[in-house]
């Protein structure tokens, strides 16, 4: 199996770290997944960006997602790291850039940077951005996307779009990566973000849909790179999965309660992996059929690793 693996390292925000009530605690616990996930062979660690918990905002401990990013990138050696993804209205581009090139810096070579038009309303409001509609939103991130750029490939960055400019930016130090950081653009709407994906990412990602949808999503990005002269086999294609995985199927599906919030029951299975190690890399290996050549898990209960174990041994290195 050609595909790649990656594991979202547990932050509190998906409820991944109840039950720790020491902050200190918590972090070490997001830094012995990491560290566990580098040893099992994953190939990449990824963090979300949010400042609270989901659906519901509770005083659960949600570490920020770029300070962890740049704290896994010397608490480990090997992973690539990145963000699942960066909410571009949080941060100014300028400065974003900065921090990427500073994190690739730390962590030798290994940054990912992942970036999207952002989402969650009420998050927005709670810290005071404003949360303009989707389009405006997407205007925005086209903006930031070739701000971040210029900032990568040019001495001084000059950019002056709708919404937002730089003029005589300077990025030093640069980042490790040449030609620069790899950008990978999160996001499934076919009209606008996929074509972003066409025209400005070294990488997309496609989250939890079947076969068919992710095919098809595909089939749309190489369809956009068509149109803007791209070759398509140049971006990476990613996803990324809820996974319940146990020794029976029983226990998975029990395991899957809190991915069924936005997915039907009886659809559990293929907009998510659940069920034992043997239907997992089955699973798995048709998700590689389909056009993925990463994917990424979730698995709510990583903390306590015997499912991140459990998962590598049943689909990496086969």
């Amino acid at each position: 199996m050609a595909l790649k693996f990656g594991v979202i390292v547990p932050q509190g925000w998906r409820m991944d770290l109840v039950g720790i009530t020491d902050p200190v605690e918590g972090y070490e616990t997001m830094t012995r997944v990491a560290r566990e996930a580098e040893e099992l062979g994953f190939d990449s660690i990824w963090l979300f960006d949010h400042f609270h918990t989901v659906p519901q905002p509770t005083q659960e401990p949600t570490f920020e997602c770029w300070t962890s990013t740049a704290a896994l990138s010397r608490d480990t050696k090997r992973v690539r790291i990145g963000q699942m993804v960066t909410c571009n209205s949080y941060r100014n581009p300028a400065l974003l850039a900065k921090m990427a090139s500073t994190v690739d810096v730390l962590s030798h070579g290994r940054l990912n940077f992942g970036i999207g038009a952002g989402w969650y309303e009420h998050e927005y409001n709670a810290y005071g951005y404003d949360f303009p509609d989707g389009p405006t939103r997407l205007r925005q991130l086209r903006d930031a996307l070739r701000i971040i750029r210029a900032m990568w490939t040019e001495e001084e960055a000059v950019v002056e779009g709708k919404y937002l400019h730089v003029n005589g930016a300077i990025n030093q130090p640069e980042g490790v990566q040449k030609p620069h950081i790899p950008i990978l653009i999160g996001g499934a709407g076919e009209k606008v973000t996929l074509k972003l994906v066409a025209q400005y990412a070294d990488a997309c990602n496609i989250q939890h849909l079947d076969n068919e949808g992710l095919a098809r999503k595909f089939a749309i990005i190489k369809e956009h790179c068509d149109n803007v002269g791209r070759d398509y086999n140049s971006i990476w294609r990613t996803v990324l999965f809820n996974c319940a995985i146990a020794e029976t199927d029983q226990e998975a599906l029990a395991k899957s309660a809190p991915y069924q919030r936005n997915v039907p029951a009886d659809r559990i299975r293929q907009q998510a992996l659940v069920g034992t190690p043997d239907a997992i890399y089955k699973r798995v290996q048709e998700i590689e059929q389909a056009g993925a050549q990463e994917l990424i898990i979730f698995l709510q209960d990583s903390a306590q690793l015997e499912s991140l174990r459990m998962f590598a041994k049943a689909c990496i290195g086969k």
